[in-house]
Formats: structure tokens, sequence, C-alpha cells
């Protein structure tokens, strides 16, 4: 019995299935946009997305893992080299299906699939977003918190003493000596004050 299993065969043996994905795969990496089935497209995006973000840790190990699995070095390069580039602070969702209408031949349910980031129709101004943190309990909020703080700690710091310093000028400034006027000294300013 087949419970629990969701995994769509495509009505292809193994070696088969693997070898179409890895060419959708290195097509839609190379294009950004393919046009397929809904069932491949839905089946490719589970398999070049775990890909993708294995090409955010650009080490020859993550290289030779993405390889083993696209069977391309043109892909490969442009994977490490471009795209990882645009999609660098998204969290997941690299691809996006939209669907077409159905093919004329055989009425089946067709659909593009394409990367996120390299459509200019929806990108507004160009990807300019933060990075969104990620929606798992507990992970590293405290150590974020901690950042945050210590950075804001910094900033206050600075900020006092920039307003200590500051004053200490203007009480220099403004301060009188410590000795009293004596009344001529008293009398000579008064004129000066009276002549301007």
């Amino acid at each position: 019995m087949r419970h629990g299993k969701k995994f769509n065969h495509l009505g292809r043996t193994d070696s088969h299935r693997k070898a179409m994905l890895a060419n959708m795969a290195s097509s839609l990496i190379k294009h950004k946009r393919i046009t397929t089935t809904l069932a491949k497209a839905k089946a490719l995006r589970t398999y070049v997305e775990p890909l993708i973000t294995k090409s955010k840790n650009d080490t020859t190990h993550s290289r030779r893992t993405v390889f083993s699995y696209l069977k391309d070095k043109d892909a490969v390069a442009i994977l490490f080299r471009e795209v990882s580039d645009k999609v660098a602070n998204r969290p997941g969702g690299y691809t996006r299906i939209i669907k077409m209408e159905n093919r004329l031949g055989d009425n089946a349910e067709m659909a593009f699939i394409e990367l996120v980031d390299f459509n200019e129709v929806y990108v507004k101004g160009g990807s300019t977003t933060e990075k969104k943190s990620t929606r798992r309990r507990g992970s590293g909020r405290k150590k974020a918190a901690a950042a945050e703080a210590a950075t804001s700690e910094e900033v206050v710091n600075e900020e006092v003493v920039e307003q200590v310093e500051s004053t200490e000028e203007a009480t220099e400034e403004t301060t009188p000596s410590t000795e009293e006027a004596t009344p001529a000294q008293e009398a000579e300013s008064k004129d000066e004050e009276k002549k301007d």
C-alpha cells in the first residue's frame, strides 16, 4: 500500500525521472523560466529549491554536491555566480509556478516555472528587501537581541560622550572667572558696552 507516499513518479522509472529533473533544473537555471506541465513544474520545484539554497554557501563541497544533481558545469557556474547573489537575502521560495491554458493536443494542465528574483515585472525597483527572520521558534532570537542591544548601547554611549564633551565646552566658554570683578573693572566693562 502507498499510505503517506506523496512523491510523484511522473509515469517514469527512477533513472528516467532523475535525468529529466536534472535537465529541467539546468534549463531553469540557464533560462530563468521554462514552460512545462503542472505536475512536472511541481516536481521540479522540490528538486531545484534545495540546490539553490545550497548555492548560498559557495564551497567546493557544495559545488560538487550540486553538480551531482545537475550534471551540467555551465548550470552550476551560473547558479553559484548569478543566482546565489540574487537570492542571498531570500529565506526560501525561490521559484514561482503560474498556470497557463491547457495543452491543445492532450488537454494537459500547463504552467511555467520561473525564478522569482529574475522576473522584472514583479520586482519593484530591484530587490532591496531586508532579510526576513525565520519563523522557527527560538532560532537565534537571543543572539539577535544581544547584538541589537550591544549596537544600541554603543550608539547611546557615543551620544552621551558627545553630549558631555559639548556641555564641557559650553561651560568653559560661558563660566565667568572665579575671581570677582573689581568695581573699576565693572565700570570699564559698562563704558565699553555704552560705546558699542
